[in-house]
């Protein structure tokens, strides 16, 4: 193998596929990018066995081939050639090595027999469906913050991606138990039939940042254990979480009429404020909620008291109800209007977050005892 290549393509790519490979791997191949060369095209590899990343860019092949080289070294190398750099990467005849000269710079590093290079992206992926960057930008970042982090309960360790049939739409779903979060978009043609999936969290993350600045259509393929996106010159496969979804429809509230109207940021700067001094576990905060008038109090045995009054839009009659102060700011950093709107029942029951612009969302608190 013996390919030439612009360093700042080589770096986009690099940047993209590498950013899955784990650090330390019991299997050494892991560690490495497959770098496949083949006429006028380059193709970057990298897995973890759940996620797979697959990048194209131009390049000039003299002699095809394919290697496999540390993925983090080779990344740091490019990274620190100068722009504008042309590197040319080429495989020793004995095939134990890679070497890179990028100018006066030459490198050799240690590879590892492409054939060794698992292939993750196999298999039938008999369900296609075509859905913009930005609506699936929309759906992973209004609900990603509400993916559940205990490995326990797996199977909220994702967002819910499904057909929702009552709104004819696309909707994702995240909930850690304390707080749920949903999005929804219309309907793709050719998503009807879809199956109930469950994206890992890893695979979001890496989604978001593949899509970054992204305005073209994303082509979504699913079979029965793994999703694949394809973008432009990139190629993301994952295994999808293997269990069932709670029915989170039966804790989202219908008839919360105690509603609260208030300023989205003077509300979360004084929820920030007064949990300075919330114990570091629970993060309490009292909402001492009456007519026009919102109390926000903390009282920790340990370092003291805190209390703030905001003017709010309330009618109802008076409701004091406990929240997770991270959990308040999470939402009322997802709101894009100026206010935010709170559905409350009773101090024991979930509350409903909605922003005021977007009927396309909605976020939903459990209380607690404070």
């Amino acid at each position: 193998m013996r390919v030439t290549i612009e360093r700042s393509a080589f770096l986009k790519a690099l940047n993209h596929v590498q950013s899955v490979v784990e650090r330390r791997n019991t299997i050494p191949v892991l560690s490495n990018v497959l770098v496949q060369a083949d006429g006028a095209q380059v193709k970057l590899t990298a897995t973890d066995l759940d996620i797979e990343i697959v990048e194209t860019l131009s390049a000039e092949t003299s002699v095809k081939g394919a290697a496999t080289v540390p993925a983090h070294m080779l990344y740091d190398i490019v990274r620190k050639l100068p722009d504008g750099a042309q590197l040319e990467l080429e495989r020793a005849t004995d095939g134990g090595r890679v070497n890179i000269k990028a100018g006066r710079s030459k490198f050799a590093l240690q590879a590892l027999p492409a054939e060794d290079f698992p292939d993750l992206s196999s298999g039938d992926f008999g369900n296609t469906f075509q859905i913009s960057a930005q609506a699936l930008r929309f759906l992973i970042e209004r609900t990603r913050f509400a993916i559940s982090t205990e490995e326990t309960r797996y199977y909220l360790n994702g967002i819910y991606l499904h057909h929702a049939k009552q709104s004819d739409s696309l909707r994702a779903v995240a909930t850690d138990g304390h707080r749920l979060a949903q999005a929804q978009v219309a309907l793709p043609s050719g998503a009807a039939n879809m199956p109930g999936i469950i994206v890992p969290r890893k695979t979001v993350l890496e989604i978001v940042k593949l899509l970054e600045g992204d305005e073209g259509d994303v082509e979504v393929s699913l079979s029965s254990s793994k999703i694949r996106f394809r973008a432009g010159n990139l190629l993301l496969t994952s295994k999808l979480i293997d269990g069932t979804f709670p029915d989170y429809e039966r804790v989202i509230p219908r008839n919360n009429d105690k509603v609260l109207v208030t300023d989205a940021k003077d509300f979360a700067s004084a929820v920030d404020r007064v949990s300075t001094i919330s114990m570091e576990k629970s993060r309490a905060v009292k909402l001492a909620l009456s007519k026009d008038r919102l109390g926000l109090v903390v009282n920790n045995p340990d370092s003291g008291s805190a209390e703030e009054e905001l003017a709010v839009e309330y009618e109802q009659d008076p409701i004091e109800i406990g929240f997770n102060a991270r959990y308040l700011m999470d939402v009322a950093g997802q709101i894009t209007a100026e206010t935010i709107r709170f559905e409350f029942n009773d101090a024991g029951s979930p509350t409903v977050v909605r922003d005021p612009k977007d009927d396309k969302s909605l976020y939903v608190l459990m209380p607690m005892r404070v």
